[in-house]
This record gives C-alpha cells, sequence and structure tokens, in this order.
C-alpha cells in the first residue's frame, strides 16, 4: 500500500508540473490543488510508515486524519461510548439569558481548563466589569483557575472539584449559591443540544478552516437573534 501510494504520489507530481506549462487557467487550478494534496498525502505515508510499519507512537497533532479537510483534529474527550472523536473543538462564553458572546475554534485536543481565564478576560473586556458568577464542568476546576478568577473579582466560582473531596471542599460545594450556579451549568447541555438540531451546528456543511468559523459564526448569530427575538416578543 506504500509502495502504491508512493507511485500515486510521484505521478500526480509529474501531472502538476505539466499541468503549470498550460495556459489553461481549469488546469492551473488542478495544478495548484495537486501541489496541496501531495504533501498531505506523503505526511499520510510517513506516519504510516512509522506507526504501522515500525512500531512507532505518532503524536495526534502531527497526523492527518482527512485530506479533504487537514484541519481535522484528533479528540480525546473521554466521554463513555466515544473514547475517540474527530472535528473541531468549539468554546461557547454564554451569559444569563442565554446570549452567546464569544466563540472560539480550538485547534487539536486542548486542555479545556485554560480556556476559562481568557474566557474571564473577555468578558471583562466586553462588559467592563467580571462577571459575578463562572461556572463550569469538572473539567475545568483546578486550583490556579480558582485563584485566578478570585484574582479577577468574581464573587461566585462554580467549578466541581472532581475526585475524592475534602469536609471542607464538600462545605464549599454545598451552598446554595453554589448548588445554584451547577443548575444553571447543567442546563447548558441541552441548549447546545438545541444548538446542534436547530441551527446545525453538529456538522459543519462548508469547507476549510474558514469556512468552519463561518458556519458557526451564522449559527450563533442566528441563535442569538432567536433568543434576543423571544426574549422581547
Amino acid at each position: 500500500m506504500v509502495d502504491l501510494t508512493q507511485t500515486v504520489v510521484d505521478q500526480a507530481q509529474q501531472t502538476a508540473e505539466a499541468l503549470t506549462t498550460t495556459a489553461n487557467a481549469v488546469a492551473h487550478r488542478c495544478a495548484d490543488r495537486l501541489e496541496e494534496l501531495v504533501p498531505l498525502v506523503a505526511q499520510v505515508i510517513q506516519h504510516m510508515t512509522r506507526r504501522v510499519l515500525q512500531g512507532e507512537q505518532v503524536p495526534a497533532p502531527e497526523q492527518i486524519v482527512s485530506l479533504f479537510e487537514p484541519h481535522t483534529a484528533i479528540l480525546c474527550k473521554g466521554k463513555p461510548g466515544k473514547p475517540v472523536e474527530f472535528g473541531r473543538m468549539r468554546w461557547l462564553d454564554e451569559v444569563e439569558g442565554g446570549i452567546i458572546t464569544r466563540s472560539q475554534i480550538l485547534t487539536g485536543n486542548p486542555d479545556e481548563a485554560a480556556q476559562v481565564v481568557p474566557s474571564v478576560d473577555a468578558h471583562s473586556e466586553c462588559f467592563g466589569h467580571p462577571p459575578e458568577l463562572v461556572a463550569g464542568d469538572r473539567g475545568l476546576q483546578s486550583a490556579a483557575n480558582e485563584r485566578n478568577l478570585a484574582q479577577r473579582k468574581v464573587a461566585q466560582i462554580v467549578l466541581p472539584k472532581p475526585g475524592k473531596k475534602s469536609a471542607k471542599r464538600l462545605a464549599y460545594e454545598r451552598q446554595d449559591w453554589f448548588i445554584a450556579g451547577h443548575n444553571w451549568r447543567a442546563g447548558i447541555e441541552g441548549r447546545i443540544s438545541g444548538r446542534k438540531r436547530r441551527h446545525k451546528l453538529n456538522r459543519c456543511r462548508y469547507h476549510g478552516d474558514a469556512g468552519m468559523h463561518r458556519w458557526v459564526g451564522f449559527g450563533l448569530l442566528a441563535h442569538d437573534l432567536r433568543t434576543i427575538a423571544r426574549a422581547t416578543a
């Protein structure tokens, strides 16, 4: 398979060179497309050789999982029944009322906890003050995050701690305001599901990294307009 694919790559390179010598605009577009694909296929050959033939562990960020959408990442989020997914991770900042104020399409399989402080800083820049409450799931909790949010004058930090908890931590998470914030956070899952169904954010129909940003942006704009319309009707 490696030898056959390498032969195809060599032929594609020769074809691209021949197409560039013509004056035909369609031929030039084909040559440009071949020049985009050839390095990707060569990278796939290299990874296959390292992983299958040499038994080497190839890091996920180096792997190409789609020739047509090379920005696709390998996502390992630890979901039951879905140990590995393919796509892009979308980070959303939602404020009270269900309005999305900020969206980020992250690169690779990043640490979600690292996104908390930038979100709070973006909120402060947008509204002129930090949020009164920050809520997230267990994957966002860390001592550093809680310390940084406290330094930024966030009054209520609702980040449940995973694993075994001390008596002091249990008492902290059993406070009424913490439980209310956690319940609000739990409702986000349903709202995310609604955005996927209603605004087609479960699958991008555009191509390329820029196309994905446009698709998500249009979907979130439609969501915010609908939310504002429902609140003012």
